[in-house]
């Protein structure tokens, strides 16, 4: 995997040496491959992309969709509450940014550098965009490159938990977009070391993502689950709060 020249040679050989990959403008590979351009980038393989712009159309939509309310309840957002998130897999960021516009501070923790940088640079773009809500939102959002199992939590957090897993009847593209983000990953267990790591930490609740008809992650019941048409999130409540 390496940057590649886009319109922006200079920030593509900038991000080659921050993330100690090599620079090649003109030699493709079958490799995914970060490209970098002036005011965007992305990742590439075989004729698909994969670009994370929280100010796109799509990002914009879902700022309206009915899933953010599900989102936003099982980490336990309220008018007079907004937690402290944790996304332990921080993948493309799209469901932080959804806590992030919901009022959370979320840190979004990714272990595979060229992912860090594209969420890094993503959240940049954000914060200059020209809609005020997304602005917002992006200001609360922090990027940390790095293994989720190394770090210790508080208390006053809440752990994310996506494993990312593409529903069968999802779109071709979704689920290849799913594919390039599990490649990428170190990670082949579906999840259950993160499990396992988030059920030691002293934090409020765990919320774990998964298609609708999948088994619990781990072997602990979960509090309680709430259920979309396609994604459940089962919730894991270690510490309740006044008023839960």
């Amino acid at each position: 995997m390496r940057p590649v020249l886009g319109e922006s040679p200079l920030r593509a050989q900038a991000a080659a040496a921050q993330l100690t990959l090599p620079y090649n403008p003109a030699l493709k590979s079958d490799d995914i491959e970060l490209i970098v351009g002036e005011a965007n980038a992305w990742l590439e393989t075989a004729g698909l992309k994969v670009a994370i712009r929280y100010d796109s159309a799509a990002m914009l939509h879902r700022r309206h969709g009915g899933q953010n309310e599900l989102l936003g309840r099982a980490v336990g957002v309220k008018n007079d509450r907004h937690p402290i998130v944790f996304d332990a897999t921080g993948g493309l960021g799209r469901d932080a940014f959804v806590l992030a516009d919901l009022g959370c501070r979320v840190t979004l923790c990714e272990q595979t550098p060229a992912l860090a940088w594209l969420l890094q640079d993503a959240i940049l773009c954000a914060q200059v965009s020209r809609h005020e809500a997304v602005r917002d939102a992006a200001g609360r959002m922090t990027v940390h490159a790095g293994n989720s199992e190394a770090q210790s939590l508080g208390a006053a957090t809440v752990i994310y938990i996506d494993p990312m897993f593409p529903e069968r009847k999802k779109a071709a593209a979704v689920k290849k977009e799913a594919m390039m983000l599990q490649y990428l990953s170190a990670s082949n267990d579906g999840g259950e070391s993160l499990m396992d790591w988030a059920s030691q930490q002293a934090v409020d609740r765990i919320v774990v993502k998964r298609p609708v008809k999948a088994p619990v992650l781990g072997e602990r019941k979960a509090s309680f689950s709430l259920s979309g048409k396609s994604v459940r999130f089962d919730v894991f409540v270690r510490h309740a709060q006044a008023g839960e």
